[in-house]
């Protein structure tokens, strides 16, 4: 039989116990990160409505609408996390295509150098492939999942 002193230590250096631990921390960061992004996101918002008593420039305001989108999706990202223990792959990737579509219309398309915009065009269309895939994966699962239901239903 171990000491008490001993059981307790090997108790600590448990890797069950030190896995929740960190989950519990990394949670903890990501609810930091979520209230953080909600602040930016008022800011963002006031600063959109205040630029809107001046006279408008469409460049900007779609930059800015485009950048608040952006961060609503980034927030919904961090609150599925928080839910579900996991990153969701399609809101990602939605992030990722109004990031690089929120770029071109900042600089312009025009103002770009092709190298650049080849660029843009090979990764928006990855990124729209990857999204496709998603959405046929996601698909073919459900279907999966309904036969089974259905399997299981006419069995019984």
């Amino acid at each position: 039989m171990l000491p008490r002193h001993e059981s307790q230590q090997q108790n600590w250096f448990d890797i069950e116990n030190l896995i929740v631990f960190l989950e519990s921390v990394q949670n903890i960061i990501v609810f930091i990160l979520a209230i953080g992004l909600f602040g930016v996101m008022v800011i963002r918002l006031y600063d959109l409505f205040s630029s809107l008593i001046v006279p408008i420039k469409f460049q900007n305001v779609t930059s800015d609408i485009l950048f608040i989108l952006i961060l609503v999706e980034l927030f919904k990202l961090l609150i599925i996390y928080l839910r579900e223990q996991r990153i969701s792959v399609g809101v990602a990737v939605e992030v990722s295509i109004v990031s690089v579509l929120r770029e071109i219309i900042i600089r312009g398309a025009l103002e770009i150098p092709w190298q650049q915009i080849l660029a843009m065009c090979s990764l928006l269309l990855v990124l729209g492939t990857l999204l496709l895939i998603r959405a046929w994966m996601s698909r073919i699962y459900t279907t999966q999942d309904l036969m089974d239901d259905e399997i299981v239903y006419h069995d019984n």
